[in-house]
């Protein structure tokens, strides 16, 4: 069994390597993403795993069909970057890793409300300043006593639900499957703007569809309790960057913590030290006094990388034995 791996970096090489070892595996690993141009390399291999923030070209599809390869498997929870639609249409199983540590992002999406809240940002800049005094813009709030809206009560929703209740938060949300539900520690509204109106948190934990693509933009924000703060540790198309600098600028929301931008493609998991960005909302974005930007870091700790590298091999390796897997999502 051969498997291309497409889209990796240094740092994972070493887990790949150990777990074909441990599976009799061959593997042959490119930093490279899947593109018309690179695709011509999975030639000759059985499957392909890969991890990529932007969409595949159409000829991806075709000649990954034309090699005999039966699918694409995902490194990552989020899978928007494909057209699911044309993948079967070729033949190709699109998969992903559904849960790879959905305690990471849960523990960071509170970290940085925390960061918001008591406004750490601030006083390090202050402090960096020698400027020592106290003074109302640095004056924080008890988290307890606030009201957290979660918008998205899955895997990662639920255990952001856990933390904030342990500080005693009031818990709020919304979620569409009732199966995910948790009502001992949430209090569900029958929409998301219910939930939201009377949140001084709202953190989104959901994944994007055609249903949701810019779901928080103006009309959304200006339903906002004044003075809240908004997280976005999901996915960048949920949100209408330009409404939501907007509504920050106007005092509508106090702070915002965003880690996925919805045009992050061309920049995330890469070193632009020196180098322009041609971006104008990006850099609007990441230079706000009011936002907290962080590069789809969320995740990024050691369990969640060994498990999204296993994770998306495993799951090459499934479809090669099986002709499927349980986490396709097409």
């Amino acid at each position: 069994m051969k498997i291309k791996v497409y889209g990796i970096r240094d740092e994972e090489r070493p887990i790949a390597t150990a777990w074909a070892k441990a599976q009799g595996v061959s593997i042959a690993m490119t930093d490279k993403p899947l593109t018309k141009e690179t695709v011509e390399e999975a030639k000759g291999f059985d499957g392909v795993s890969n991890s990529q923030v932007f969409p595949l070209d159409r000829e991806v599809y075709d000649r990954l069909s034309e090699f005999g390869i039966k699918q694409i498997a995902q490194r990552s929870a989020g899978y928007d970057m494909y057209d699911l639609q044309l993948a079967s249409d070729k033949g190709l199983i699109v998969s992903n890793v559904p849960s790879y540590s959905p305690e990471s992002i849960a523990e960071y999406t509170v970290m940085i409300a925390m960061t918001l809240v008591r406004q750490l940002e601030v006083i390090r800049q202050q402090v960096q300043e020698q400027n020592f005094s106290w003074q109302p813009g640095i004056r924080g709030r008890v988290l307890g006593d606030m009201t957290v809206a979660i918008i998205g009560i899955g895997r990662i929703g639920k255990i952001v639900a856990k933390i904030f209740k342990g500080f005693g938060c009031y818990i709020v949300g919304y979620e569409i499957d009732p199966d995910h539900r948790i009502p001992d520690i949430v209090d569900y509204k029958e929409s998301v703007e219910a939930a939201v109106k009377e949140a001084d948190i709202v953190t989104l934990h959901m994944y994007p569809s055609e249903d949701n693509y810019h779901q928080f933009n103006a009309e959304m924000f200006a339903m906002f309790k004044k003075g809240a703060i908004f997280m976005n540790m999901a996915r960048g198309v949920l949100v209408d960057t330009a409404a939501l600098l907007e509504a920050l600028d106007s005092g509508q929301l106090a702070a915002a913590g965003i880690d996925t931008y919805e045009e992050e493609g061309p920049y995330v998991t890469k070193d632009w030290t020196g180098k322009t960005i041609e971006d104008d909302l990006f850099k609007a974005l990441i230079s706000h006094d009011k936002v907290l930007y962080t590069p789809h870091t969320a995740f990024y700790t050691d369990e969640a990388v060994k498990n999204l590298v296993e994770g998306g091999l495993n799951a090459t390796k499934e479809v090669i034995e099986t002709g499927d897997t349980q986490n396709r999502v097409n």
